[in-house]
């Protein structure tokens, strides 16, 4: 029995070594070369807390402890280079970066694109951030707006690639984003779910002539070793570093396509400000009870639905008492992330017809719900129908033309 235990103690270790080895990001492959790509070269380092190595050691302390490298300048997106600023809280630059002395530039702030001043002095610009894999997550647009700028300016830039957390084949949501409603959550026209790497995504920008005024940039893209597409971010083997106040693990990004559109409707809460972000759905006039039975009633692919009472702890709903459904997800490769928050409405429309979720709903808020889809068609059909079958002839528009598009900037299989 002994010797059983021991094996299986050692096979257990063998196994948490592999799976630990098994993808090697951007950053790890970059140090491996020992940084040639950057010898003689002034560098800029667009980055925040989730660009570290496997040991969570951060990029920026690498570049700036490396002897052939030359650290000069850092750029911070939202929520800052060390993640210290909140959801949507602009700040501005100047100030040091405490830990090394290198000046931080601002993207998040009154420049989203950084500016010709902001560039002086650097031949290269880096960008390591961990993505989310959803098109209204902000850091890939700042992404791109860097990218236009070092193209405008003559500058490298550089993409230190990491996985997509959704993985590399769920791509929806319509990717036609209507000029007007252009911004940092929907600054390109790809689909919602995206399903690239930011390496692939910056590939297809780049070529497919998407930045401004179809400038290229002089972009290098260092590849990750032992990703494939069909993984999600567990079977990476890598650690996951809270990317914003309301991502703290990998598997929030599952969830933040399923519930963030309708989030930015006042008259919802989905767990922001509880200890589920973006697993809820819940209002003070919400049935939980019914409502998780007629979800379940659709039988809708992946996905399982149990009633939830709750006070938030902080918020503009903080202390009130909820009602409503947690989303619990039963096979990924099957639940349609997107649509899910459009059943929850349809849903709660039927049981509750004479609450008019977007009449409740602050008209800067209808606005920015929109800017996440990328359209007003979504939000003005269905304010009209309250049925997910209305809707899904435009949020299916394209998707599969644009899958086709993207596939030849895969780089991974």
């Amino acid at each position: 029995m002994q010797n059983k235990i021991g094996i299986f103690i050692v096979a257990s270790l063998l196994m948490a070594t592999t799976a630990s080895a098994q993808v090697k990001t951007g950053i790890e492959v970059l140090r491996e070369s020992h940084f040639k790509l950057l010898e003689g070269k002034r560098v800029g380092l667009l980055t925040n807390q989730t660009g570290v190595d496997r040991n969570l050691k951060s990029t920026l302390d690498i570049l700036f402890e490396a002897s052939n490298v030359n650290l000069v300048a850092l750029y911070a997106p939202e929520h800052g280079v060390r993640g210290e600023y909140d959801a949507g809280e602009e700040f501005g630059g100047g100030a040091p970066d405490p830990q090394t002395g290198l000046p931080v530039h601002s993207l998040y702030g009154k420049n989203k694109k950084p500016s010709p001043e902001m560039l002086q002095g650097i031949d290269v610009l880096i960008y390591d951030i961990q993505d989310i894999g959803s098109r209204s997550y902000t850091f890939i647009s700042t992404m791109g707006l860097a990218m236009e700028a070092a193209a405008e300016n003559g500058i490298e830039f550089v993409v230190l690639d990491r996985p997509n957390p959704l993985g590399g084949n769920k791509f929806e949501g319509q990717p036609n984003v209507e000029p007007q409603l252009v911004s940092l959550v929907s600054q390109f026209p790809i689909t919602y779910v995206h399903g690239f790497t930011v390496g692939e995504l910056a590939t297809f920008l780049n070529s497919e002539g998407l930045l401004k005024n179809k400038v290229r940039a002089k972009l290098t893209v260092v590849k990750m070793r032992g990703w494939k597409r069909r993984m999600n971010f567990e079977a990476t083997g890598l650690p996951w570093v809270i990317s914003s106040p309301h991502i703290p693990h990998a598997t929030t990004a599952y969830h933040y396509p399923i519930s963030g559109i309708l989030g930015e409707l006042s008259s919802f809460n989905i767990g922001v400000g509880y200890t589920l972000p973006f697993e809820l759905f819940a209002a003070e006039w919400i049935d939980a009870e019914k409502l998780a039975n007629n979800l379940n009633a659709l039988k809708i692919s992946g996905v399982q639905f149990r009633p939830i009472h709750f006070k938030p702890y902080y918020g503009a709903q903080k202390g009130v008492f909820l009602h409503g459904v947690q989303t619990h997800i039963t096979d990924y490769d099957r639940v349609p992330l997107t649509l899910l928050q459009f059943y929850v409405l349809q849903e709660c429309h039927r049981l509750h017809p004479e609450q008019d979720v977007f009449a409740l709903s602050e008209k800067s808020r209808l606005n920015m719900f929109d800017k996440v889809c990328g359209t007003t068609r979504i939000r003005t059909t269905f304010a009209q129908t309250f049925t997910v079958a209305s809707i899904l002839p435009i949020w299916n528009e394209d998707v599969a033309r644009f899958k086709q598009r993207a596939k030849p900037y895969f780089l991974y299989k």
